[in-house]
């Protein structure tokens, strides 16, 4: 990305698209993760999204969407579940350091996903605090099984929407900023084979020769 913070939540995801596009295609530019960069943002942070996204080990995403230091928030928990502790951390992303964009980045073969499943389909329940992740899947697990969906995209995406909803929902500071037109919350799935992040929900971007075309939906 470049040094300055997009000024619309359009551009904020035409330049992750594009940063993932580099990714996919083996040609990442590594921006802003050398010496300078460092002391630069040593003194304050002025990321350009708040990333939410599962804690799985192959979704480290300043890699998968080529960034570096001090361009994203990033907020992980496995399966990317909420509670007050996530929402406030993406609304301090908002709210304080003024990001125009919160990407939801879920992906395929998810063990929370799948773990929820199999304990919705068993009628069994799993121990420890497991059981907390389990139970904030759940009703995502049940919504697509109401829909009569049988593939693994299909729940990764649902939960997607669900997570995306859930933060709407729930955060009055989120969806007043939406309101505004000065953040967009938006969902992402990601293939861990090829490494592609696939829009599920929210903005229409176009992204070509390097450069973000985007249109509001």
């Amino acid at each position: 990305m470049t040094d300055t913070q997009p000024l619309t939540p359009q551009e904020a995801l035409g330049t992750l698209l594009a940063g993932n596009h580099r990714f996919v295609t083996g040609i990442p530019e590594h921006p802003n993760q050398d010496a300078a960069r460092r002391t630069e943002t040593a003194p304050a942070q002025a990321p350009f999204a708040v990333l939410f996204g599962c804690s799985d080990s192959r979704l480290a995403a300043e890699i998968i969407f080529d960034q570096g230091l001090g361009d994203m928030f990033v907020v992980r928990t496995a399966g990317h579940v909420t509670g007050p502790e996530v929402i406030g951390s993406i609304e301090y992303g908002v709210s304080v350091l003024g990001c125009p964009l919160v990407v939801v980045l879920g992906h395929d073969s998810c063990g929370a996903v799948a773990a929820t499943r199999a304990a919705v389909a068993a009628g069994t329940t799993v121990r420890g605090y497991v059981r907390d992740v389990v139970e904030r899947v759940t009703p995502s697990v049940l919504a697509a099984n109401a829909a009569g969906h049988t593939d693994d995209a299909d729940f990764i995406a649902e939960h997607v929407r669900h997570t995306v909803d859930l933060l709407l929902e729930r955060s009055r500071c989120l969806s007043d900023a939406v309101a505004e037109g000065s953040t967009a919350v938006v969902g992402l799935s990601y293939r861990l084979a090829d490494g592609t992040a696939h829009l599920v929900t929210g903005l229409d971007v176009d992204v070509a020769a390097g450069a973000a075309v985007v249109d509001p939906e």
